[in-house]
């Protein structure tokens, strides 16, 4: 089974280490910078291989360069959006299979974030590494795309199997549940999951992974059919992806 570790990066970046041990293929999804993941693959005794890039921000690729010239590994990253990804060797794309030795990712295509966002997905790990595209219940602010851009792809995202593991790009968890709770305060699921959060955050711990699962529960942006969040924006009869923009906006200025 691929191994996945967790690599915190300036202030509340995480970049993934992937680890197939069958093959010893070894990668890093969003690098935002190199020392950080030197180290923690000195840490566990790991060579780098491969680089994969969700989008060309540079807090997701600001190691890329560096990693590449110490490494030699082949970077990863989105074909429509190849000359913002630093160092980029292979571009990739909705539907493509990418692999790290025995593990294979399929690409989805989720734009909105950025023109070209990508996720990738690893379905015998039960991962998906979503880049700032879905947070730990929120999603990324709209710098590139629509509302019916972002609201189509978090349905991409929410359609993968429940016990999918969630592997986004920023320690983000604790204010997005603070400004759930403000829409929807009577959402049982999330008021234990809060809690939860609010304790591993009060013992330093990351919040990551989520799961596609516990996101449909709690997550206020994949939730435009809550009743109780249509009340509270006072939208009842509104469609989906109204609902969803009203709720990205307030995020906005939350």
């Amino acid at each position: 089974m691929t191994e996945i570790h967790l690599v915190p990066c300036l202030k509340d970046n995480y970049a993934y280490i992937l680890h197939e041990p069958r093959s010893r293929a070894v990668a890093v999804v969003d690098p935002s910078e190199a020392a950080p993941v030197i180290e923690a693959l000195r840490a566990r005794g790991l060579a780098l291989t491969h680089i994969l890039n969700t989008h060309h921000h540079f807090d997701h690729t600001g190691g890329n360069l560096e990693l590449k010239e110490r490494t030699g590994a082949r970077i990863i990253g989105p074909r429509a959006d190849a000359d913002r990804i630093p160092g980029i060797d292979i571009q990739v794309g909705q539907g493509d299979l990418i692999a790290i030795g025995t593990a294979i990712a399929r690409v989805y295509d989720i734009p909105a974030h950025t023109r070209g966002h990508i996720a990738f997905w690893f379905e015998e790990a039960k991962a998906v590494f979503t880049g700032d595209t879905m947070f730990a219940m929120g999603c990324g602010r709209l710098f590139e795309g629509t509302p019916d851009q972002m609201w189509q792809s978090l349905s991409t995202l929410a359609r993968l199997p429940a016990d999918t593991r969630v592997y986004c790009g920023h320690e983000y968890t604790q204010s997005n549940g603070s400004f759930a709770l403000s829409l929807e305060p009577g959402n049982a699921d999330l008021v234990a999951r809060m809690k939860e959060v609010d304790d591993l955050r009060q013992r330093g711990l990351p919040t990551i992974p989520s799961t596609i699962g516990l996101e449909l529960k709690t997550n206020p942006f994949l939730r435009p059919d809550s009743e109780e969040l249509r009340r509270t924006l006072r939208m009842e009869r509104a469609a989906m992806v109204e609902v969803f923009a009203e709720t990205r906006r307030r995020k906005d200025v939350f």
